[in-house]
């Protein structure tokens, strides 16, 4: 924040100083870090603080120590982790001071408009050529149709870029010049886009090692032709926490049987009767986290599988799990998809 000294106000002021300075930010649930006369974070103060103190007979002209919150939350960095901001959040904190290891504060964060939470680069293939969408797809790559009033794919790179992504690769083929031309570097929507060419069929992951080298350790790759409103910063919580090398985004899948089902062994005697049960598989929804040190076993320039990676990964021991998606999900691979995405996205936020 440039105007982070005015969230700033010294131990000698009073409660009545606070009250006017409070004013002054116009902010509701505004917040005052109270520091030493060497600017070392003491406390805090807010109006909910002075309000409580003020029912307890704190007098106006008191010094901040007399309704002051001390100590306070801080933090030692200005590149806290999506876990802390989480944490932070739930804990209703919005502004954060900054400190060093003496505890002189070093600048004021504001957590609702700190751009860079989830720290992953991001790659979204949009080399297909759409054939279940012709006609609408023989002059315009499917990435580019509009669902609502803009592209599938600027839904999706919207998303990651309200998560603090930075830096976007589109892996193009079919029709790429137009997404090119679209997007360009990135410029105008604040962040860096790269392309990949793929000038042939490199399947649904293939084309990640034409990138000669990625600058974070964690990567996310999604189909670009997804509608979807799944929680990223949830998503990269659960890869870290579990200590995944690879998490794959899933969607259920019900299955209701009519009839009772009858479990058998081996020698055909029934052991259990089911009625009409309800099965839950999970499909593969397209979105993936993985370590980038996992892409050493993706072949370089060749058709290769985001499926064929997962099956390697899981003969060599490596940790894979599953992040089942709780909100909206929709593949537009069909005409009736994209009726459907057009409906749908009027009562999406996305």
């Amino acid at each position: 924040m440039k105007n982070w000294h005015h969230y700033i106000i010294g131990n000698t002021a009073t409660v009545k100083d606070a009250m006017k300075q409070l004013d002054q930010l116009g902010l509701v649930n505004g917040v005052l870090f109270i520091t030493d006369e060497n600017g070392c974070l003491l406390g805090s103060i807010t109006d909910g603080d002075i309000r409580r103190g003020l029912l307890k007979n704190v007098n106006v002209d008191d010094v901040l120590v007399a309704a002051g919150h001390f100590p306070c939350k801080y933090l030692h960095t200005f590149d806290p982790s999506a876990r802390e901001i989480k944490e932070l959040r739930n804990k209703n904190i919005r502004f954060i001071p900054v400190v060093d290891e003496e505890m002189n504060i070093k600048g004021v964060l504001d957590l609702e408009h700190i751009k860079k939470m989830i720290p992953v680069e991001a790659i979204l293939m949009a080399g297909g050529k759409g054939q279940r969408l012709m006609p609408l797809t023989e002059h315009t790559p499917k990435p580019l149709l509009k669902v609502g009033p803009k592209p599938i794919i600027e839904h999706n790179i919207d998303r990651l870029i309200g998560c603090g992504v930075e830096n976007i690769y589109l892996s193009v083929n079919y029709l790429g010049h137009q997404i090119r031309d679209y997007f360009g570097d990135g410029t105008n929507k604040g962040v860096t886009i790269s392309y990949i060419e793929e000038n042939f069929p490199m399947g649904t992951i293939g084309s990640v090692k034409r990138v000669s080298q990625y600058n974070q350790e964690h990567l996310l790759i999604m189909n670009s032709d997804i509608l979807t409103n799944i929680d990223f910063h949830e998503f990269y919580n659960d890869f870290i926490e579990q200590g995944a090398d690879m998490s794959v985004a899933a969607i259920s899948y019900n299955v209701d049987i009519p009839y009772a089902v009858m479990e058998t062994n081996d020698q055909n005697r029934i052991t259990s009767l089911k009625e009409k049960p309800r099965y839950t598989y999970y499909s593969n929804a397209g979105i993936y986290l993985i370590k980038t040190e996992m892409l050493s076993y993706v072949p370089h320039d060749t058709f290769f599988n985001v499926t064929d990676l997962i099956e390697d990964l899981i003969a060599k021991g490596k940790k894979l799990i599953t992040f089942p998606i709780l909100g909206y999900w929709l593949d537009i691979g069909r005409m009736d998809d994209f009726k459907k995405a057009q409906e749908d996205i009027k009562h999406l936020n996305l």
